[in-house]
């Protein structure tokens, strides 16, 4: 590996152990994606020549097995990251006539994975909100060392069990992430602090906190990219109309609100917002395309969250070596970016980064996103 990076490979049923010297020895490659609104992937790739260990005895064996449990750290500059806590869910053998070139790519998710394989259909959770729902679902997964963090949502909505009682539909993943969707909401699994510990995430999509050290561009010695582009798609941005009965007028005419995108938790990441050039109707309006589709209430808070999304319409991507840069990139925090010029610097949500690992190479490829140009301030930390 590279000076200042080491990596370690835990893997096993249940709880992982250090994989065999043999093992890590084959491993040629890792690959680990991290993204909002998305499940994070791994893959793994190893030299299997028909004389070594994996061939002989760990393939058969079922050592790479789907449902096998993987835990990828690396160390960098002596500060442990834990890149992946997941579940194999495919492998692909390789062999080659030519000697030495027969692989073994092993491929999995994070351990989400797990509550996507079954769900008990219609269990019902009588006078119960969403969130304790939700914490009732992810208790099951303690042995993955699953920590829930719930944030409870503005909209209380719990029905009175003589009249409806809610019930689950679908896997456990599947009720959990549209339970999220409902109230406006996102859910995802992030491995760590420590080995074996996992993050299980419900709440709002939070763009605020300390930001990570700047990515710096054309900078000459303190450039820390390898490249790094953006784009302003123009049409991207929509004016959410949220329709609201007037119960009070005598016709009882609906009264339309433009939902906006700013929020405590969404706030604005540039001193030039971008203008909307789409407009969608939602909530009780009768030409509204979601009529009827939730309560006000419910509706806002979805509206809110759409509102949001559609305005990060400036995104940027690029690579980086993580050993010029010093630590990881980690998706789903801000960042400052410096250098590419007055429209373009200031801070950035990161939306996604994929980790690649090989002999003597660390490098990131990311993307970025935010919803306005010109930076609110000169000053990032770096």
């Amino acid at each position: 590996m590279l000076k200042g990076v080491h990596l370690t490979l835990q893997m096993g049923p249940g709880v992982p152990v250090a994989v065999p010297r043999e093992v890590i020895e084959a491993l040629t490659a890792v690959q680990v994606t991290v993204g909002s609104g998305q499940r994070s992937g791994f893959q793994l790739t190893f030299g299997a020549n028909k004389q070594s260990l994996l061939a002989r005895t760990l393939i058969p064996a079922g050592y790479f097995d789907p449902m096998i449990r993987v835990i990828i750290v690396v160390t960098v500059n002596g500060a442990p990251n834990v890149i992946m806590d997941g579940l194999i869910t495919r492998q692909q053998l390789t062999p080659s006539n030519e000697p030495g070139q027969s692989t073994l790519v092993v491929t999995g998710e994070d351990v989400s994975q797990a509550m996507d394989l079954t769900g008990l259909p219609k269990i019902p959770f009588a006078a119960m909100p969403p969130e304790g729902r939700v914490a009732v679902l992810l208790a099951k997964y303690a042995a993955f060392g699953i920590i829930p963090e719930i944030i409870p949502s503005v909209l209380v909505n719990v029905q009175n069990p003589a009249e409806r009682i809610p019930t689950q539909d679908g896997t456990d993943l599947q009720y959990i992430t549209r339970l999220a969707s409902e109230v406006g909401y996102v859910f995802y699994v992030e491995p760590g602090p420590v080995p074996g510990a996992n993050r299980a995430y419900w709440g709002p999509e939070i763009k605020v906190g300390a930001p990570q050290p700047a990515l710096s561009v054309n900078m000459d010695a303190h450039s820390n990219v390898e490249s790094i582009n953006f784009t302003y798609d123009g049409l991207g941005k929509t004016l959410y109309v949220l329709f609201i009965q007037a119960l009070m007028s005598p016709a009882k005419n609906p009264v339309p609100i433009p939902v906006p995108d700013i929020t405590p938790l969404n706030p604005p990441l540039g001193a030039k917002p971008v203008p909307p050039l789409h407009v969608k109707l939602i909530g009780d309006a009768p030409d509204a395309k979601e009529t009827a589709k939730y309560p006000p209430v419910q509706a806002a808070a979805t509206a809110l969250a759409a509102a949001a999304k559609s305005a990060d319409v400036i995104t940027g991507s690029g690579t980086l070596d993580v050993v010029r840069y010093g630590r990881p990139l980690k998706a789903r925090q801000l960042v400052g970016v410096r250098g590419a010029g007055p429209a373009y610097d200031g801070l950035y949500f990161v939306k996604s980064v994929t980790h690649d690992i090989k002999h003597g190479e660390y490098k990131q490829n990311f993307t970025l996103s935010r919803n306005a140009l010109i930076p609110l301030s000169s000053s990032l930390p770096v």
